[in-house]
């Protein structure tokens, strides 16, 4: 009975709460991007310290995580990344599926604090507004991160990444930087139940800059299910 008691403690104590960092953020958006920058740290470190005393969820980094002008590659099972990521780097810019910047209030601080909307069918044009944004996110000492499975996937799931990626890794050409991550192992996708346990950031070896397209997608693709079962059936 320990883990719905647990999951149900943490939607009590996190939604509630999240509420009041948005407002805040909305009420500092159209003034001052830097506070909404500066509130969704703070949003991002109230999830953190929930999932630690509610859940029982502790994080760890593996490996150096180097920071300047890379293009960061994060595996995505959970939406405990999508928070978390805020605490692991400073003010990260994450490219993000448009349709997430419709959801009421949300969208607006999404909009405020920088997130890159990503037009699925957008084509080129929608590829050059992804390139500018995020070497604009670059100039700005900002780390640029995108999720390149497109969605979360179930832990030990290994699908393509989208084409997305490599055409953002030819346009911006910069180094890759590809993080395993674990998170579906106690945090699902679509469940309430939320386990206690240990998240791993795993960082992968740098991919450099200038590859060919298939030697770069295998490199990444196998840096980010670093983490996934031995066992686990993968698709290729």
């Amino acid at each position: 009975m320990i883990t719905p008691l647990r999951s149900l403690a943490f939607m009590v104590a996190f939604y509630p709460g999240s509420l009041m960092f948005v407002l805040a953020a909305l009420a500092c958006g159209p003034f001052s991007p830097s506070a909404v920058q500066k509130i969704a740290k703070g949003w991002s470190r109230y999830h953190r310290l929930c999932a630690r005393w509610l859940l029982g969820q502790r994080v760890r980094i593996v490996g150096d995580l180097p920071i300047g002008e890379y293009l960061y590659i994060v595996k995505h099972e959970s939406m405990f990344e999508t928070i978390d990521l805020l605490t692991v780097f400073d003010r990260p810019v994450i490219a993000a599926k448009r349709e997430l910047f419709d959801i009421p209030l949300w969208g607006k601080v999404a909009t405020y604090y920088g997130l890159i909307p990503i037009e699925r069918s957008g084509g080129a044009s929608a590829m050059r507004t992804l390139r500018s944004q995020a070497q604009a996110a670059n100039a700005a000492g900002r780390a640029v991160l995108i999720f390149p499975e497109g969605t979360r996937v179930r832990h030990g799931e290994a699908p393509p990444l989208r084409a997305g990626f490599a055409g953002l890794y030819t346009l911006l050409r910069l180094p890759v930087v590809p993080i395993a991550l674990d998170s579906g192992a106690v945090s699902p996708r679509g469940s309430f139940r939320k386990k206690a346990g240990v998240i791993t950031y795993k960082v992968g070896e740098i991919v450099p800059a200038g590859l060919d397209r298939r030697e770069a997608e295998e490199r990444v693709h196998a840096a980010i299910n670093a983490l996934n079962p031995p066992s686990a059936l993968t698709v290729d």
